[in-house]
């Protein structure tokens, strides 16, 4: 009787001893941080649960077998959802399973910014942050039933475009993000803006095209509202724009320097040789420059070069003779640079 007493004893022993290894086992799985800080991880189509978890870094894993054990029980590579997904910190491991299996995705920041004048370099700029690639990209700024749903087409889309940061999934398409741009779109064009646009004689995509000269002529924005004073008051008196970037434009922006014979460049975006508006923006105008020609300075200058100063600002003038002055003065200031 003894015996069996001691027999008993042993195995509720055993038992317990078992039961709470389970029981730790499954705690440190289900329960136990195991993620001392944030990772971000990106899945693509196609890619093995190794390769994404290789995206952790060992710095911030606690317990890597256990993670291990846990990823073998509950997850495959057909599992996986493309997408961008977070590790957060004082996460247990099982939490990593339920994200990927559930497409727990986490949103990116798309940050459109800078000076953005060719479609090749916007769908890359675009494809660097989301799972798009370029070419897609680049084929939706140039579709035109696509761009016909948002009114525009792929000579003017570059006014739908909106610069700012915009939270997007990784995984978005280019409809959804041509959905975020003209919400943004539509935001900006208030009554308040429409009327002013109204007041100056001009259309948004007017407005948009005026504004993408203004900011490819400087890049200090504090001069904008005096530019765009420039080419509207060149508009209101029928006289060409005669503006250095629409040249530029027709070379894809790869001249160093616009000489004389480039002004002769046949093309209905060179302002040199056509009267009014090129037939669309030459860049992505920002906020700053559609707010600059909404907002213009007033004043009766005809003219602007860049200044002597060599300082990224501009002489402004009346008559093309100050003007020819202003020139001839810079030209001077830019030969002392050259080396002899």
């Amino acid at each position: 009787m003894r015996k069996w007493k001691l027999v008993a004893l042993v195995a509720a022993l055993v038992l317990v001893v078992v039961l709470a290894a389970v029981g730790g086992r499954w705690f440190a799985d289900n329960r136990k941080p195991n993620f001392s800080g944030k990772a971000d991880l990106y899945v693509r189509p196609g890619m093995t649960v190794d390769e994404v978890v290789a995206q952790i870094p060992d710095s911030i894993v606690a317990d890597r077998h256990g993670l291990a054990r846990v990823i073998r029980k509950g997850l495959t590579d057909s599992d996986l959802e493309p997408g961008h997904y977070v590790v957060e910190k004082n996460k247990p491991s099982i939490y990593l399973v339920r994200m990927l299996r559930n497409g727990w995705q986490s949103p990116v920041n798309l940050v459109l910014s800078g000076t953005m004048r060719l479609k090749g370099r916007i769908a890359r700029k675009i494809s660097n942050q989301m799972m798009l690639d370029s070419a897609s990209v680049a084929d939706a700024l140039n579709d035109s039933a696509l761009l016909a749903g948002y009114g525009f087409t792929p000579q003017d889309v570059f006014s739908l475009i909106m610069p700012d940061t915009y939270q997007v999934y990784w995984t978005a398409s280019m409809k959804d993000i041509l959905d975020k741009q003209k919400a943004a779109y539509d935001t900006f064009w208030s009554k308040e803006n429409l009327a002013k646009a109204e007041a100056l004689g001009l259309t948004p995509r007017q407005v948009s095209v005026v504004a993408s000269i203004v900011k490819c002529e400087s890049n200090y924005a504090p001069e904008y509202p005096s530019i765009a004073g420039v080419y509207l008051n060149r508009l209101r008196q029928g006289i060409r724009l005669q503006a250095d970037p629409t040249v530029a434009f027709c070379y894809d922006f790869t001249l160093n320097r616009i000489l004389f014979k480039h002004l002769e460049y046949d093309s209905p975006y060179n302002t040199y040789l056509h009267e009014g508006l090129p037939p669309g923006p030459i860049c992505v105008p920002d906020k700053a420059s559609l707010e600059a020609v909404l907002n213009p300075d007033r004043h009766g200058y005809l003219f602007f070069c860049a200044s002597a100063a060599m300082d990224g600002t501009h002489k402004f003038a009346v008559t093309l003779s100050e003007h020819n002055r202003n020139a001839r003065e810079f030209q001077r200031a830019l030969d002392a640079r050259r080396p002899r």
